[in-house]
């Protein structure tokens, strides 16, 4: 870092949008460009590398925030857990690598909603540029030449592929591609590795440039404060090594924080709702209603059946030898149970309430999840997970006391709606599951169970069990009404002169699927504004 601590663009958060963007801005050598990431250094650790870690990596806090909800009323009460990324990748790190982008009208709705420029025809070039596929899909639909590895699963479980074949038998369709003409259906997942091994935001985008001169990374760097003289930031207050210290910005901050750290950020800084600062004893800077605001999540339910049958993933006596093989196999040849993302298969289907395209996303198991919250259970069995794909429950992140806290109030289930679409996901889930595919490995259902039937029934369960696939967007959303925080054309953060949120943050509405490769798109989008918009202040010099 230079002695001045000064540079043109400082980009806080090194996740899914922050690498994107540190890789675009620092192209330019006459650019210093600065990204703070406050989790650690590297992905090198052997968790991450290798795909099964992920169960290892959820509530570590090397890796993982460990966010907690407040008590949610319409889930009794209770707190859910809100997992997000920590470290050079963010939430990549921890994810489950699924490759999705969304439904083409997710995209349409946003243009509809006023953000021009966001529509299917717009962002679809744009995650064709980022993408290197190498399935050998559709190229109307898929690039072959950007950083990011799609590539289908080395070895996938046998019972993966038994619940692709018992959804056809339940009248769905088998779908080979997710991200092509069509988002209806189900089969085995895309997904962001190379070789059998995590290919995370960091290994796409900013590892591979982190030799440039003008690229500065600060790990174990927690970002306080924005530092505000009238409508400009002026720098960055960050903690490290228990300092604070200021990075002075010439230019601009983006914030690509992801749908917690962007708004908690603002909030600290005085920007956001000025009644709310108010009352937390925060000083306004700039009174920003829609700040934390907008909160969506795909919110989801779980079955989860044991069976005797050691074909699928689990600790028992009888798999231990595939236990004792599954080094060797990884390493020597990327085959067997650790190249597992645990989520194989899934897919997208209608409800009752669907309104022409898919209203629910699964994500099947072929191990048993157990029905004590133990991250590890002994003994075999499979899961699959129903999300309601666009909610209408609307939460919102809020300041806590002077300082920098918050807390997250997602409010699920407080619409019907969303209620009444997860209730008969699950009867589509039971429809499924229930097929002759998976006669031969068939088991007890564990949740909800067999005496949980009606819909009553199902949704008393939900309310007392469900969780959240880890989706969170829409807290600075990008829009032109009253409750917008940043503007379309540029996601500038309105009345700041050189303020940006480049993250799932800006979603007006949660799209139909996993976030990451949106979050990227995102990113890419912001750096181009940022490019042509320094290119018309050179020219106009």
């Amino acid at each position: 870092m230079s002695e001045d601590h000064s540079y043109d663009y400082i980009i806080v958060g090194a996740g899914s949008s922050g690498c994107v963007l540190a890789n675009r801005l620092s192209a330019d050598p006459a650019i210093r460009v600065c990204v703070v990431e406050a989790g650690g250094g590297s992905d090198s650790d052997i968790r991450v590398r290798v795909p099964a870690g992920i169960l290892s990596l959820y509530g570590d806090s090397k890796f993982d925030y460990g966010y907690t909800s407040v008590p949610q009323p319409c889930l009794n009460d209770r707190r859910i857990p809100m997992n997000r990324g920590k470290g050079l990748g963010g939430s990549s790190l921890i994810n489950s690598m699924i490759y999705i982008r969304g439904h083409a009208r997710d995209y349409d709705d946003w243009a509809r909603l006023g953000c021009t420029g966001w529509g299917w025809d717009d962002v679809l070039p744009v995650f064709k540029d980022l993408e290197r596929n190498v399935n050998g899909q559709d190229p109307a639909f898929h690039g072959t030449h950007g950083e990011l590895l799609v590539d289908r699963p080395r070895d996938p479980n046998p019972v993966s592929h038994k619940f692709v074949a018992a959804a056809r038998e339940a009248g769905l369709p088998e779908n080979t591609d997710f991200n092509g003409t069509d988002q209806y259906g189900v089969g085995i997942y895309d997904v962001t590795q190379d070789r059998g091994g995590r290919f995370n935001a960091y290994r796409a985008f900013l590892a591979p440039v982190t030799d440039r001169e003008n690229l500065t990374i600060l790990t174990g760097a927690e970002s306080r404060k924005l530092a505000i003289d009238g409508h400009r930031v002026t720098g960055l207050v960050i903690r490290r090594g228990g300092q604070d210290q200021t990075l002075h910005c010439r230019g601009e901050v983006v914030l690509s924080g992801g749908s917690i750290g962007s708004p908690a950020l603002l909030l600290a800084s005085g920007i956001g709702p000025g009644t709310a600062l108010k009352a937390s004893g925060r000083q306004v800077k700039h009174d920003l209603p829609g700040v934390g605001q907008n909160l969506q999540d795909h919110v989801d339910g779980m079955i989860t059946t044991r069976s005797r049958s050691n074909s699928t993933l689990g600790l028992s006596v009888p798999n231990l030898h595939r236990i004792l093989a599954a080094p060797l196999r990884y390493f020597g040849w990327r085959r067997g149970m650790l190249t597992t993302n645990y989520v194989e298969a899934g897919g997208f289907a209608k409800t009752r309430y669907a309104q022409g395209r898919p209203d629910i996303q699964f994500h099947f198991v072929p191990g048993y999840r157990s029905h004590r919250g133990r991250v590890v259970e002994y003994g075999h069995g499979y899961a699959v997970h129903t999300c309601v794909l666009r909610p209408r429950s609307l939460g919102e992140i809020r300041p806590i006391g002077p300082g920098t806290d918050f807390e997250m109030d997602p409010k699920f289930l407080s619409d019907d709606h969303d209620a009444n679409v997860l209730v008969d996901g699950i009867r589509i889930a039971r429809q499924i599951l229930a097929a002759s595919s998976f006669a031969d490995i068939r088991g007890q259902e564990m949740l909800p169970g067999d005496s949980v039937r009606t819909d009553d029934e199902v949704l008393a369960y939900l309310r007392a069990e469900a969780l959240t696939v880890y989706h969170p967007v829409g807290t600075c959303k990008m829009g032109t009404d009253d409750r917008a925080v940043v503007d379309p054309k540029g996601l500038r953060v309105a009345g700041m002169a050189n303020l940006r949120v480049a993250d799932a943050s800006v979603m007006p509405t949660l799209i139909g699927g996993n976030t990451s490769a949106p979050s990227m798109m995102i990113a890419e989008r912001a750096a181009r504004a940022i490019i042509a918009d320094r290119k018309a202040r050179a020219h106009a010099a």
